[in-house]
C-alpha cells in the first residue's frame, strides 16, 4: 500500500471531512498537543469545504483521510531559533501508526516543500516524551538544535538543514 499527499482544498467529500474530525477530536493524536477538542465544538466550526492553503495536505490511504501535514513559516515563534523558519507539523490517526505512513507522507510533503521553496531550512518541535515523532524527525533528517520546558512538558527542536541541488 501506499500513502497519498494531497492538498487540503482536495478533501471536500463528506466522509473526508468526518475524519478531518475525528482526527481533531482523538485523544490518542492530541496526547503530545495539549488534548483534543470536542467533537460537537469542531463540527460545529469545520467549514463543509475546507479553505485552500498551500502546504496543508491530507494524507490517505486507499481513499481513506489517514492524516494531515502541514509547512507553515511562522513570523513569530515559541523559539527564537525557529523564527521565520518553515515549521513542519502533522498528525496522523492511531490505525495509522507504526506502519511508515507518516515517514512517507512528510517526505513527500518536504519534497514538494524543496521544489517550491529550494534551499530553506525547516523546523520540527516535538515533545521529547512523543517517542514515535522523535524517531520520525531523525529518519526525515532533523538534528536537534535545543530543548526547552513548554506546555508542562520537555521539547525538542530540530531543523532540517536547506537541500541543495546538485546543478
Amino acid at each position: 500500500m501506499q500513502v497519498h499527499v494531497e492538498a487540503l482544498d482536495k478533501i471536500a467529500d463528506r466522509s473526508s471531512v468526518r475524519r478531518w474530525i475525528e482526527l481533531l477530536a482523538s485523544p490518542e493524536v492530541h496526547t503530545y498537543l495539549g488534548g483534543p477538542r470536542p467533537r460537537d465544538e469542531l463540527e460545529r466550526e469545520t467549514p463543509k469545504v475546507p479553505e485552500q492553503w498551500p502546504g496543508s495536505f491530507v494524507v490517505d490511504l486507499d481513499g481513506a483521510m489517514i492524516g494531515q501535514i502541514l509547512l507553515r513559516r511562522a513570523a513569530e515563534h515559541h523559539r527564537p531559533a525557529a523564527a521565520g523558519k518553515a515549521d513542519l507539523g502533522y498528525l496522523f490517526l492511531p490505525r495509522a501508526w507504526g506502519f511508515g505512513y507518516a515517514a512517507e507522507a512528510c517526505a513527500a510533503a518536504l519534497d514538494w516543500f524543496d521544489g517550491v521553496l529550494p534551499g530553506e531550512p525547516v523546523v520540527l518541535a516535538t515533545q521529547t516524551s512523543n517517542v514515535g515523532s522523535m524517531r520520525l524527525a531523525a529518519k526525515l533528517g532533523f538534528t536537534e538544535v535545543e530543548r526547552f520546558h513548554a506546555w508542562d512538558a520537555e521539547q525538542w527542536l530540530g531543523l532540517r538543514s536547506p537541500v541543495t541541488s546538485s546543478a
